[in-house]
């Protein structure tokens, strides 16, 4: 399915859900739209689904304008945050619901196929109160899946599991998804996720569509900084500088070699994501002093907090490191690491990506 939107707001009385913005989806694929709590993803998500209507502009499935047909009428798939299944149900009579409304044969082995793709084959004669929340986001999953419909919604669908079971079903979703010839819209809070993936991405803030494309080309290319806060995670160290003849000058009054456009503005934002930076120096690198003002172990990552001579930095230091409080710490990035936007939010310049020369 193509599915449009043209010029699309939502407001709830006085208060804007969505600002007017406009979207071709990439057919067949998948758009993640990213973006915090209350971004717009799901404002965003129940028009696209006819579930709310749009205060302005135009939904159109196809070429054809969907907007004030309501879900009912629509082939539609939709998982939410919550699991949502019929408590009367057996696990089996849950997946094939959709099915059987569609009249469809040989209904029994599909649910068999599609319990196994997602491990619940052994509970298909279950109650969903039986289940654990992790196995009743996974019924609630093969029930999408069994619609078969063109257009397949997620709102942040795992948000409320451990973070094993939300590993483990962001992999299985990645297969499912590339092997699934829908449309797919799937809404987070996490910039892993999304880069998990891929597809496509629409950043989301405050109710503002801020940029859509290719989701590598956003997370390497953010058009503002906005969005750079956006997909980065922690959010990216943000340090203000001047533009000089030979590069910038940054709080302290060092001056690095960073280079810049010839139509670069006199006030800068350099830009640099937490894991760009490092405690092992090498040639050419920018040396910031510093001292650590928390270090926190996530997983296989140590982030550390550093009040440095150029403002407040968080870095992600692959491994354990042992940071003391208060101690001495230098880190280190290179000039070409780092992002350039205007005082204002534009980028003026993003670095080079690996293996991209020009």
């Amino acid at each position: 399915m193509l599915l449009s939107l043209e010029n699309v707001g939502k407001s709830v009385g006085r208060e804007t859900h969505l600002h007017p913005l406009s979207l071709s989806l990439a057919p067949g694929a998948v758009t993640v739209l990213l973006g915090a709590t209350q971004a717009g993803k799901t404002s965003l998500m129940r028009v696209m689904a006819g579930l709310d209507p749009a205060s302005a502009g135009r939904v159109l499935a196809d070429g054809v304008d969907v907007t004030r047909v309501p879900v009912r009428q629509r082939n539609v798939a939709m998982v939410y945050q919550q699991f949502v299944n019929y408590p009367s149900m057996t696990v089996a009579q849950n997946i094939a619901s959709p099915m059987r409304l569609r009249g469809e044969r040989d209904v029994d082995q599909r649910v068999r196929e599609l319990a196994g793709r997602l491990h619940i084959e052994m509970f298909l004669d279950r109650l969903p109160a039986e289940l654990s929340g992790g196995q009743q986001q996974r019924v609630a999953l093969a029930r999408a899946l069994a619609k078969q419909a063109p257009l397949m919604l997620f709102d942040e669908p795992l948000v409320n599991l451990d973070y094993k079971l939300r590993e483990e079903l962001r992999e299985e979703l990645t297969h499912l998804f590339a092997t699934s010839d829908a449309t797919v819209v799937y809404a987070t809070t996490e910039p892993a996720e999304a880069l998990l993936l891929g597809g496509h991405t629409a950043v989301l803030d405050a109710g503002e569509l801020l940029q859509y494309g290719p989701t590598a080309e956003v997370f390497h290319a953010p058009q503002s900084i906005r969005v750079a806060r956006a997909f980065s995670d922690p959010p990216m160290n943000l340090i203000p500088a001047d533009a000089l003849a030979d590069g910038v000058r940054v709080p302290g009054g060092a001056v690095w070699p960073v280079a810049l456009p010839p139509n670069a503005p006199a006030r800068l934002v350099l830009g640099v994501r937490a894991g760009g930076l490092r405690v092992l120096g090498r040639p050419g690198d920018i040396a910031m002093a510093g001292r650590v003002e928390l270090a926190e172990i996530a997983g296989s990552d140590t982030f550390v907090h550093v009040h440095s001579e150029v403002g407040e930095l968080v870095a992600q230091l692959t491994g354990v490191h042992d940071c003391a409080l208060g101690e001495p710490i230098t880190l280190y990035l290179q000039p070409g690491a780092l992002f350039v936007f205007d005082a204002e939010g534009p980028l003026v310049r993003a670095p080079a990506r690996p293996g991209r020369t020009g």
